[in-house]
C-alpha cells in the first residue's frame, strides 16, 4: 500500500521477533546518524542495489510489525522486510552445548540474525572500527555520515544516509583527518569504494572470500560484514579483542585468544556466531586487569 508519507507493508512473522534485538547490529551507538529508535520505533537510512531510502518499523502488542519506507529504495527494503527481521534464518540443528548458552536462547527467542542485504554501508562501519576502540570508530562514522551523507528521504529530520562510495572518493586528505580516519583505514575505504558495486554480489553469493580481495579487509572485517549483510551464523569474528575474552569467561571461565576460542566453539559449527550471539546476549563481563585503554584522537595529529 502506498500513502502521500511512504510505502507501508504489514507482516506479522511466524515465530517470535524481537526486533530491537535482531537489529541491534546494525546501530552504531547513540548518536548514529543511519540509525534511530524514537518511542518504540526504529530507523534505518540505507543506500541499496535500488538507490537510497528510509525504513521505519514498528511492531504492535500481537506480534504485526508495520514497515513504512520512503525515497526510491522504498520498494526493495520493503520486500527485504521478513529476511532483515529474521526470516531466512534457520537455526535447525543448533543444540547449546553450555548452560549459559541454553540459558540465553531460552530467554530470547525473538534472538535471530537478520539479514540487511546490502554490503557498503555495514562495510563503512566495520572499516571504521578496524585496530580502534568503538569510541573512535562511533565518532568517525558520525562525523562521516552528518558532514558527507546526504539527508534521508522521509519525515525524520536529522536522519543521514552513510556516504556513498562516489562521496568518500571524493574528500580530501584534511577531510579524511578531520573525520579521525587514519591513513590504513582511509585506504582500505577508499579501495573498496573503487569496486563497491562488485562488492554487492557477496550477499548473493554469501562469499566472504569476495570481500576480501579488497586490500585491508581481512578475516575479521569480512566476518563482521558477513553478519549484517547476510546473516552468517558461522562467521565469528576472529581477531577481534574483546570476542575471545567474552566467549572464554562466559564458556571455560577465562579469557581467550582467537585459537582458544575456535577450540571452545568448534561444537557449534557451523552455526559458531550464534552461540556468540547468545554469549554477548547473556552480559558475560570480563574481568579488567589494568587501566582502561584511553582512545587515541588521530584528529589531533
Amino acid at each position: 500500500m502506498t500513502t502521500a508519507v511512504g510505502q507501508i507493508r504489514t507482516w506479522r512473522p511466524p515465530f517470535p521477533v524481537d526486533v530491537g534485538t535482531v537489529l541491534g547490529p546494525l546501530s552504531r551507538g547513540r548518536g548514529d546518524p543511519a540509525f534511530r529508535h524514537t518511542d518504540g520505533t526504529y530507523w534505518l537510512a540505507a543506500n541499496t542495489p535500488a538507490g537510497d531510502g528510509t525504513l521505519a518499523l514498528r511492531r504492535s502488542a500481537d506480534g504485526e510489525v508495520t514497515a513504512t519506507a520512503w525515497g526510491p529504495a522504498a520498494d526493495w527494503l520493503l520486500a527485504g522486510l521478513p529476511a532483515l527481521l529474521g526470516a531466512a534464518d534457520d537455526d535447525s540443528g543448533f543444540v547449546a552445548h553450555h548452560p549459559i548458552v541454553a540459558t540465553s536462547r531460552h530467554r530470547l527467542p525473538g534472538l535471530r540474525l537478520g539479514t540487511a542485504g546490502r554490503v557498503w554501508d555495514v562495510l563503512v562501519a566495520a572499516v571504521l572500527e578496524q585496530k580502534v576502540t568503538s569510541i573512535e570508530a562511533r565518532r568517525s562514522w558520525r562525523d562521516l555520515g552528518y558532514r558527507f551523507g546526504a539527508p534521508a528521504p522521509g519525515p525524520t529530520p536529522g536522519l543521514r544516509l552513510p556516504p556513498t562510495p562516489k562521496r568518500l572518493l571524493g574528500l580530501h586528505d584534511w577531510e579524511w583527518h578531520k573525520a579521525g580516519v587514519d591513513g590504513a583505514r582511509r585506504r582500505t575505504l577508499i579501495a573498496a569504494a573503487q569496486v563497491a558495486h562488485a562488492l554487492e554480489r557477496a550477499v548473493g553469493q554469501r562469499n566472504m572470500a569476495l570481500l576480501r580481495v579488497v586490500p585491508g579487509i581481512g578475516v575479521w572485517t569480512a566476518a563482521e560484514v558477513a553478519q549484517r549483510a547476510w546473516g552468517d551464523p558461522d562467521a565469528v569474528s576472529f581477531g577481534d579483542l574483546h570476542v575471545p575474552q567474552i566467549v572464554g569467561t562466559a564458556l571455560v571461565g577465562h579469557r581467550l585468544d582467537d585459537a582458544g576460542m575456535a577450540e571452545v566453539l568448534a561444537p557449534y559449527a557451523p552455526q559458531r556466531q550464534r552461540a556468540v550471539r547468545y554469549i554477548e546476549a547473556a552480559g558475560v563481563r570480563v574481568q579488567r586487569y589494568g587501566p582502561r585503554f584511553s582512545p587515541r584522537d588521530y584528529r589531533r595529529f
